[in-house]
């Protein structure tokens, strides 16, 4: 019995069916959001050390066996991501309670982000295919609703466009686990991998693999289905969007290095080929519409899709170096994107405003808050010997060691568009004068809640400078991972036990 498996699903559902039953106690809602995001990251810790100490872990829900039962597995990258899941469900919670306003508490807020962790959760932990896809729809309800929170005109345009591309993405994603069902029988993955292996249908199985790519490449926000991510993202409370870039697209991320390092790793002459150019394309065009954009989130928003690409390359270039590199990356980038969307969101209390042209001289009024910004933006430039710069390192390597030139090219140049980008950001936020309009900055007045703002944003970059600093373990961590995923016999001998082997007919054989 491994309670720790389903407690990261299970504690985020509680805490919000409880925060529903204070509904008009606004104080134990915000109680309920602190100690449910803090006992998620205590759980998803406890889960990664047992998985550390004892391999991959497996819970058969209700008694019933793989594959008849639902599973829930967690592996290394699901239970890192698990983590990360917890450490942002925690620094967002801090932040909301200096600045989401009594309006949106009123209307749900602590429920649909104790939801919404529960839908990521269950994505990182699910061993069925249909569940991931139940656990997609979930964080698509709660992200939709957290979304319009507010009912602005703004929110309204952006939710529309995220919900119209989500839903593609989820009508493609369930015709092809129907397909597939249809092929092998099974919705369980592990399932699905063994009996896949021993059909004959390449072409078939080539065609569910890009119906995958393309359904999980939209929650990734890949090219060329990226644009409902800078539509949307900047339109919420900064603390949604926080919460959103630190994790919705990396579910996207992670079902692609799901499913295409344990059941369509067949052919990766051709779908690792197209995710190899998909990225490139990635990379690039996120980064040069985030160079084109004056406002705050809108550059955090397109830069999130650019390092998108990364994290795609290594899934891609599929060599243990470039895997390390992605898992790495993806670590590094969640807390980081996370952090530069808080900080942004600490600007506008200070300024009352996103926009780049009418900021200006918070480094003099605010020099720590300048400090707070540069740790994770010269992280996402990567920087040495910031967290960015080891996890583009590992990735540009493998891409070398791969003699993958022309997207390495494009990764290295985008590094540096990323770094100009950035530039921009402090230029006008914090180094130039404010603009004269403006006249003199106001006094010095610290904001209601500013300090825990302010500790919420130091405490991620504390976890910058600590992946930056002491990379062995972290890079140990990511070396591990990538043994796992490019191993998949491991995962199906964890989930249908090691007596089953494979047949012609994909039947058992015990």
């Amino acid at each position: 019995m491994t309670p720790q498996i389903a407690l990261p699903i299970l504690i985020p559902l509680l805490s919000g069916a409880v925060s529903l039953l204070f509904w008009r106690s606004r104080s134990m809602q915000r109680f309920l959001a602190v100690a449910g995001t803090a006992s998620l990251l205590l759980t998803s810790l406890w889960l990664l050390a047992t998985v550390q100490r004892d391999g991959i872990q497996v819970m058969q829900m209700g008694g019933w066996t793989a594959p008849f039962g639902i599973s829930l597995v967690a592996d290394l990258l699901g239970a890192i991501m698990v983590v990360l899941t917890g450490i942002i469900g925690f620094a967002v919670a801090l932040f909301s309670l200096a600045t989401v306003g009594r309006g949106h508490e009123a209307y749900g807020y602590f429920p649909l982000m104790h939801l919404l962790l529960a839908g990521v959760a269950g994505a990182f932990l699910t061993g069925d295919i249909f569940n991931l896809y139940v656990w997609f729809e979930v964080m698509l309800v709660a992200s939709f609703a957290l979304l319009i929170l507010g009912s602005e005109k703004a929110q309204m345009e952006g939710a529309i466009k995220y919900v119209t591309l989500n839903l593609v993405s989820s009508v493609v994603f369930l015709v092809a686990v129907g397909l597939l069902y249809g092929m092998v029988g099974t919705l369980n993955m592990a399932d699905i991998a063994r009996r896949l292996a021993t059909l004959e249908n390449d072409g078939m199985a080539d065609v569910l693999a890009m119906m995958f790519m393309v359904a999980f490449g939209i929650k990734a926000a890949a090219f060329p289905l990226f644009f409902w991510l800078p539509a949307s993202y900047h339109t919420p409370p900064v603390a949604v969007s926080a919460l959103f870039a630190g994790l919705l697209t990396k579910v996207g991320v992670y079902a692609l290095y799901r499913v295409f390092t344990l059941i369509f790793h067949h052919s990766p002459g051709y779908t690792h080929e197209i995710l190899l150019w998909g990225a490139g394309f990635t990379m690039l065009s996120g980064v040069l519409g985030a160079a084109a954009q004056f406002e705050f989130r809108r550059i955090l928003s397109f830069h999130i899709v650019s390092q998108i690409g990364y994290m795609i390359l290594g899934l891609a270039l599929f060599t243990p170096l470039a895997i390390i590199g992605g898992v790495f990356y993806i670590i590094h980038h969640i807390i980081v994107k996370t952090n530069l969307f808080l900080v942004s969101g600490i600007v506008h209390r200070l300024r009352g405003t996103y926009q780049l042209k009418a900021l200006g001289g918070v480094y003099r009024s605010h020099p720590w808050l300048a400090v707070l910004f540069l740790i994770p933006a010269l992280s996402l430039a990567g920087m040495p010997p910031l967290s960015g710069f080891l996890a583009k390192f590992i990735v540009i390597r493998a891409g070398l060691e791969a003699e993958a030139y022309g997207v390495t090219f494009i990764a290295l140049l985008v590094g540096l568009l990323t770094l100009y980008s950035m530039i921009k950001i402090w230029a006008e936020v914090f180094w130039k004068a404010a603009p004269e309009a403006q006249g003199e900055p106001p006094p010095v007045v610290a904001p209601r809640g500013m300090w825990l703002m302010s500790a919420t944003v130091a405490g991620l970059g504390l976890c910058t400078l600590f992946i930056g600093l002491n990379a062995g373990p972290i890079y140990a961590l990511a070396e591990a991972s990538a043994d796992q995923l490019l191993a998949p016999e491991r995962y199906i001998e964890a989930v249908l036990g090691s007596g089953v082997e494979p047949d012609a007919t994909g039947e058992e054989t015990p």
